[in-house]
């Protein structure tokens, strides 16, 4: 089996987890805030079926709209698909679980990233286990330590170490900041963790007051 065959079975099986947790959340967890600034439950699962579902000239439009701004865009997408009937959103989400996409520079494994990331933003402030698969979510680390992911994020990580306390995995030089890798992830991608998430001297520069 090729790596893009992999990566595609790897995404599949995520999503198809992902709809088990989803099925079981009540319409109060759906509207619950998601770790993605201004975004409930409902907008996050909306935005991560967006580009399983636009056809490329669709998209198209929506960016036209949107004056070229994909963060505008995506915002204002969500928010408008957010207000169907839970029922359809998970609908939607069901029905692409097998959909192959790629986002622009990030292949299969920035899919994958995607659909976890967002997955966790959903899960974490629930307090709702997400089991990722170790090989998966060692993918998407690696995929989230990129220099490319780092441009994109901004984030001032000079003198840190990550440090996985449930994984054989670390990244950088400096003071460790250690949390499980799911959380460890989640700061990559610049959201800030729950308290008691991560330890360490830079820990609080990472976790919500």
């Amino acid at each position: 089996m090729s790596p893009g065959n992999d990566l595609m079975a790897a995404i599949t099986s995520e999503r198809r987890q992902f709809s088990h947790i989803l099925k079981e959340l009540t319409h109060q967890d759906w509207d619950t805030a998601s770790l993605c600034k201004g975004w409930r439950v409902r907008e996050v699962v909306a935005h991560m079926t967006m580009p399983l579902r636009l056809s490329t000239p669709q998209f198209a439009v929506e960016m036209i709209r949107s004056r070229g701004n994909f963060t505008r865009m995506a915002d204002r997408v969500a928010r408008h698909d957010a207000r169907a009937p839970v029922s359809t959103l998970l609908d939607r989400w069901q029905a692409n679980e097998n959909t192959k996409w790629k986002p622009p520079g990030g292949g299969l494994q920035g899919a994958l990233t995607h659909d976890i990331v967002h997955g966790l933003d959903v899960t974490i402030p629930l307090g709702i286990e997400h089991p990722v698969r170790d090989a998966n979510l060692l993918t998407v680390l690696d995929h989230a330590t990129s220099p490319l992911s780092q441009k994109h994020f901004r984030l001032d990580l000079a003198g840190i170490r990550f440090e996985a306390n449930d994984l054989d995995w670390g990244f950088g030089d400096g003071e460790p900041l250690q949390g499980a890798a799911h959380h460890l992830l989640m700061v990559l991608m610049n959201r800030k963790m729950p308290p008691g998430a991560l330890t360490g001297a830079a820990a609080v520069r990472f976790t919500t007051i």
